[in-house]
């Protein structure tokens, strides 16, 4: 039995508490709040993040960092990608050299454009940063419901030590080197599933969805390869398989916000309604700086922003998109 940590009080953080408890762990979940700890210990259920799903009476819940984290074999990083920089602060002093943590939020940090695991690095470089990503809706993996994700990982032997904490009947892990890639990939599918979301609410089709989708992942994985990541990667779980479940499911976040994006309500109206932090908001001009940084061309990225911030009709950005110059899908095939 290892004692593991998972940072964090919504839907991710206590359906993957639930994988480590159900995995023999002694986990501990902490909350900045002392509040939502107080309704966590009492309700032992997120009624807002991840109704339905019961929190084991084993898993302990407090809102004492130093408690929470002291003697972890792992911490899990599960807040909101915008308070990944400020929990890791809270963690100077506490953590011990090499504490392994393992990030899952998915995000890009817009003033600087870190990855979250960079985030970490920068604020606490004597820890080892890992990634778990891939197509996991919390509402599924707290169900038991058959789950593939990604670890990413510098160190094959973090990997493997993270994976064996995780891994069980239900909660399936590879493991990769190639963690830039695992997390780009993780956090652009969120604006490509806001472009799907959008597309539904205006009244388009299955046509124009997987048309997005494929279009998608070649942007993203455009931008990918140029920051020194692998194409493969991009075709997999943290890539492919995210975006799939993320344009498509019923329980996205996004996806939801761009429906009522295409239906017409504002970007504001939108998040008040979703009720939950839709990352592909603040993920969208990280995408799109990044895009002019390594100098890809991010057509979907572009009209998502411009739809989001600068009021350009929706309808309006899906035509621009379908009247671009034809040209042909991949440049390096040949003609005879």
């Amino acid at each position: 039995m290892a004692k593991v940590t998972v940072l964090g009080g919504g839907g991710w953080a206590i359906a993957l508490a639930k994988v480590l408890y159900e995995n023999k762990n002694d986990v501990t979940m902490w909350s900045f709040l002392q509040k939502e700890v107080d309704a966590l210990n009492s309700e032992r259920e997120n009624k807002v993040s991840l109704p339905g799903i019961i929190i084991p009476d084993g898993i302990k819940i407090t809102n004492d960092m130093k408690e929470a984290v002291t003697d972890s074999e792992m911490i899990v990083m599960a807040v909101a990608s915008s308070f990944v920089r400020s929990t890791a602060k809270s963690l100077k002093g506490i953590v011990k050299k090499g504490q392994i943590i393992v990030d899952v939020a998915k995000g890009i940090e817009s003033e600087t454009l870190f990855t979250m695991t960079e985030i970490i690095e920068q604020e606490l470089p004597e820890c080892e940063a890992v990634v778990l990503s891939g197509p996991s809706h919390a509402e599924e993996v707290g169900r038991q419901i058959p789950t593939v994700v990604v670890i990413g990982s510098e160190k094959r032997s973090t990997a493997i030590k993270v994976r064996t904490l995780f891994a069980n009947k239900y909660f399936r892990t590879y493991i990769s080197p190639d963690r830039k890639s695992i997390e780009l990939g993780g956090s652009l599918k969120n604006v490509i599933a806001l472009a799907a979301g959008i597309i539904d609410g205006l009244g388009f089709g299955d046509n124009t969805e997987a048309a997005l989708i494929t279009r998608g992942i070649k942007e993203i994985s455009n931008l990918g390869i140029k920051m020194g990541g692998h194409s493969r990667t991009f075709n997999g779980l943290s890539g492919i398989g995210d975006l799939i479940v993320t344009c498509n499911s019923k329980h996205s976040r996004n996806r939801r916000a761009g429906v009522l994006i295409g239906k017409g309500y504002t970007l504001e109206e939108a998040v008040d309604e979703v009720k939950m932090v839709v990352e592909g908001i603040v993920s969208a001009k990280a995408a799109l700086a990044l895009a002019k940084k390594y100098d890809v061309d991010m057509p979907i990225v572009e009209a998502v922003n411009e739809v989001l911030f600068e009021n350009k009709p929706a309808e309006e950005a899906m035509w621009e998109l379908m009247e671009r110059r034809q040209t042909e899908e991949y440049m390096d095939l040949e003609w005879e």
